[in-house]
């Protein structure tokens, strides 16, 4: 199915935020105010790494309007965050190991205050030489960042099988080639902030943006020394995440400010302080040797990836798990060598960003497979195909996974599009001056849903019919801009033929919902779907029972409908005046008082799919797809442009066509900066790259108006799983596509993004000569 603007062929159901969003009347986290609130802020390390050899806040104690100064010595409980590895310290003890650091907060009753109270405080520093790379992290006798980190080592991961060695050692042709990614800003809309307010009862209610409302009030209960049940944790709506709010930001700093001064406090990153302190992708250098036959079967795959997580951990072990299970692509190599190292540098915190790894691993693996074509002199999808897995294949790890067509789906459905195409016969245009060059390129990805195998994922959900008469949903997922509450509605309505008049939809609130899960992985759709496939039946069975009593018609006649139970056959195709139709029996209004609030209530709980096999990280549910772009570069200026691009997805049932497009727009445009222009630069662990006015992200200038999208919806029959997320898969595949397109136009082969204007820049006397590689 070809999705588009205005594609027809399903209902296309209008965002219930989206009137607010755009009007400006939604309030975010950080809009949320109160009378008596005061303010938070954090002072952060001038250095990247230095002893810290004193602290002196009695200046700042005797200001005016200044509530607390909190250091290290005044959090209760543990002075440490991270969801997977707690190494991060709320406030340094002795150590500072970026230049983001906490080394206090203060609370102040009004934002300029807070500013001159943190230049109030006096930190005295012994400097220390900062490890600016990994290869400085790892070398022989270089200072141990962390105790539990021996040799800087954060995490590492290996795929071995068969024998490498022997089977290059046979091969007829290789590549071998170093790929390098940048570390990319997330640049969110809205910045890390909230409002924190305890409570008379003695509770704290933390407003904040997370994807992990329960994970944060497990860390902040920790660091608090307090039950989990004394926090209440609210988490929507967040104006966009990528991955970047998945950890804990300024919560630890608002919570313990609030509880210290016993008012709201307010805090709101400015965009500095963001860049300075918050998550980015991790950036790697991928090393591949990849051997194939005279035949063009690959038969040998060599890999080291190294990735630098920066001073903390956060999520850098599953992430460099990731990326090492993808970095095989989706195809069978009978002899496998490869190993990951993450690595504890000076640099910025790198963490959970959009593709979580697999953006990397598949700019790589692609980048070799468009090589190994042009050696073989044969197409480059042709190539792909002749060396795809079969559905029946095991997964990279060798674990079982979910048999599905979605590969050999999206291969044919992109092989007979009209963009690639002009791929296999580029078109003249005369139009054009001789120093415009324009080509198309390919590529295809399969991308694990879900956190892997040997992560606990749990999920579940709500389903009730509320007081008012509502039908409740209630799930601890968070709305952070990926329209997740109007894929409830579609859900929803399809399951009871109701109206979105009748539901009401519970979201991130951890007093008002079970725990779910995260909204991390591309699993958010996918688990709520199951979720409700689990409560449907329950509820409509007493719903039915419940109004065939009151009316006294079986219940087998009965239906569910908007604004109630109706007789079968008669409902009405509006839903207007719905109760003056006459097949209309009882509404749920009515429904609700009959009986106790607990008897219509369901609750479902359950883990999120993984492979059967114990394969540490290993998925289980893949989402295909495979993209092409065509790209025009000015070889005067070495500027490149996407002029075309064609998605196609393999990932089960489209619940909501406008939002399955906005993901997969969002996510190229996302994977379009991370291909050409973005990369927060660092110079001996400092940010060179301060804001976004030094940082060069996609505007509505750079993006091209012609991208269409291809949803491909066949599920093998007795699939339980239903809709997969998409999240993630419209931005992973899109680089190499483009550097395929760009090495058409130029003859130059791109291993580093962003794409460096100046290796495409050519003098107007010098043809450009095919299979060019800038040193």
């Amino acid at each position: 199915m070809l999705l588009n603007r205005k594609q027809s062929g399903k209902r296309w159901h209008l965002r219930p935020d989206g009137a607010p969003k755009v009007t400006g009347q939604l309030q975010y986290l950080t809009d949320m105010t109160l009378p008596d609130m005061i303010h938070g802020r954090v002072l952060r390390s001038e250095y990247p790494h230095a002893r810290i050899l004193s602290i002196d806040t009695s200046e700042a104690e005797a200001l005016e309007g200044v509530y607390a100064v909190l250091t290290s010595k005044d959090v209760p409980g543990l002075n440490r965050f991270g969801i997977a590895t707690p190494d991060q310290p709320v406030f340094c003890e002795d150590i500072v190991r970026y230049v983001g650091d906490a080394i206090a907060a203060v609370a102040a009753d009004s934002p300029e205050r807070a500013a001159l109270a943190l230049d109030a405080i006096r930190v005295v520093y012994e400097e220390l030489t900062p490890l600016n790379s990994t290869d400085a992290a790892l070398a022989p006798g270089a200072p141990e960042l962390h105790e539990h980190g021996p040799g800087n080592v954060l995490h590492r991961t290996e795929i071995k099988r068969g024998d490498v060695e022997q089977a290059i050692a046979a091969c007829d042709h290789i590549v071998t080639e170093t790929y390098y990614t940048p570390r990319q800003m997330h640049a969110y809309m809205e910045t890390e902030g909230g409002l924190f307010v305890p409570d008379e009862e003695g509770r704290l209610n933390v407003y904040a943006a997370t994807q992990h409302g329960y994970k944060d009030r497990m860390q902040l209960a920790r660091i608090i020394g307090c039950p989990e049940e004394d926090i209440r944790v609210v988490s929507s709506p967040i104006g966009g995440s990528f991955g970047g709010k998945d950890e804990l930001n300024v919560q630890p700093y608002g919570a313990l400010l609030a509880l210290r001064c016993g008012r709201p406090v307010k805090m709101h990153n400015s965009r500095k302080e963001s860049v300075r302190a918050g998550l980015k992708r991790h950036p790697m250098k991928i090393e591949m040797q990849t051997g194939m036959s005279q035949e063009g079967i690959i038969q040998a795959h060599r890999v080291r990836i190294t990735a630098d997580t920066g001073a903390y951990a956060t999520l850098g072990a599953p992430v460099l798990n990731f990326c090492t299970e993808h970095c095989l692509g989706p195809y069978a190599i009978p002899h496998v060598d490869v190993e990951g190292v993450s690595v504890y540098t000076n640099n910025g915190l790198s963490g959970e960003f959009r593709g979580f790894g697999g953006n990397q691993a598949i700019f790589a693996m692609e980048g070799q497979m468009d090589r190994l074509a042009e050696i073989m002199n044969m197409d480059p999808w042709e190539f792909r195909r002749r060396n795809m897995r079969e559905k029946n294949d095991p997964g990279p790890l060798n674990q079982r996974i979910l048999v599905t067509d979605g590969l050999s789906q999206v291969w044919e459905a992109l092989d007979r599009s009209e963009l690639w195409q002009k791929h296999q016969q580029p078109p003249a245009d005369p139009s054009l001056p001789p120093w415009i060059k324009r080509g198309v390129g390919a590529a295809i990805a399969m991308h694990g849903a879900g956190l892997g195998y040997g992560i606990p994922d749990p999920a579940g959900g709500r389903l009730s019919l509320n007081n008012e008469g509502k039908i409740e949903v209630a799930f601890s997922y968070e709305e952070f801009g990926q329209g997740l509450i109007a894929t409830l509605e579609i859900m929803l309505c399809d399951l009871f033929q109701c109206s979105t008049s009748d539901l009401s939809i519970i979201i991130g609130d951890t007093d008002r919902v079970p725990h779910s899960g995260s909204s991390t992985a591309s699993r958010s759709t996918t688990m709520a779907w199951m979720a409700l496939q689990r409560l449907q039946t329950p509820f409509r069975s007493r719903a039915l029972t419940v109004a065939s009593e009151m009316s006294g018609i079986p219940a087998d006649e009965l239906v569910t409908g908007p604004g109630g139970i109706w007789r079968k056959g008669q409902l009405p195709a509006e839903t207007s005046e719905v109760e003056s139709e006459s097949g209309f029996i009882v509404s749920y209004a009515e429904l609700a008082t009959q009986g106790k609030a607990a008897e219509w209530i369901f609750d479902t709980k359950f883990d999120y799919p993984t492979t059967p096999d114990n394969v540490v990280g290993g998925h289980y549910l893949y989402t295909y797809a495979a993209v092409a772009a065509e790209v025009e570069v000015n070889t005067l200026t070495g500027e490149t442009k996407l002029l075309d691009t064609r998605h196609v997805v393999a990932a089960g049932p489209v619940i909501n066509p406008m939002g399955f497009i906005g993901q997969i727009e969002g996510g190229s445009v996302m994977a379009l900066g991370f291909t050409l222009t973005e990369d927060a630069v660092m110079q001996d662990s400092r940010y060179v790259t301060t804001n976004l006015d030094t940082y060069l992200i996609p505007t509505i200038q750079d993006i091209h108006t012609n991208l269409e999208v291809e949803a491909i919806e066949d599920l093998p029959e007795g699939d339980a799983f239903g809709p997969r997320g998409i999240g993630e898969i419209g931005s992973v595949a899109l680089a190499p596509a483009i550097t395929a397109a760009i090495h058409q136009a130029t003859g130059v082969w791109v291993n580093r993004l962003p794409v460096s204007r100046e290796q495409l820049v050519r003098p107007l006397n010098v043809p450009l000569q095919e299979g060019v590689s800038p040193s």
